[in-house]
């Protein structure tokens, strides 16, 4: 019997940054070369980040991926039949 992977989910503290920051959606978005609703999607976890927008971020706020962006197990349950 096979078993399945758990399936991942990036979770990040975008938002977090940003107001410390004191930054609008519109402004880091601006900063980083992407749109507001990026931003917007980025931070309410609808949208995993590219390689470069990841990167782009981690510069800008000075910090390294793995304190801005975190990969976890996402919980999936499911009914037994």
């Amino acid at each position: 019997m096979a078993t399945k992977s758990p399936t991942l989910k990036v979770t990040n503290c975008v938002r977090d940054l940003r107001t410390e920051a004191a930054l609008t959606q519109e402004e880091l978005a601006e900063k980083v070369g992407v749109t507001r609703v990026t931003i917007n999607c980025l931070e309410r976890g609808v949208y995993s980040p590219s390689i470069e927008l990841a990167l782009a971020l981690a510069r800008y706020f000075r910090k390294p991926v793995e304190d801005i962006f975190t990969l976890e197990a996402a919980s999936h349950e499911k009914n037994s039949r």
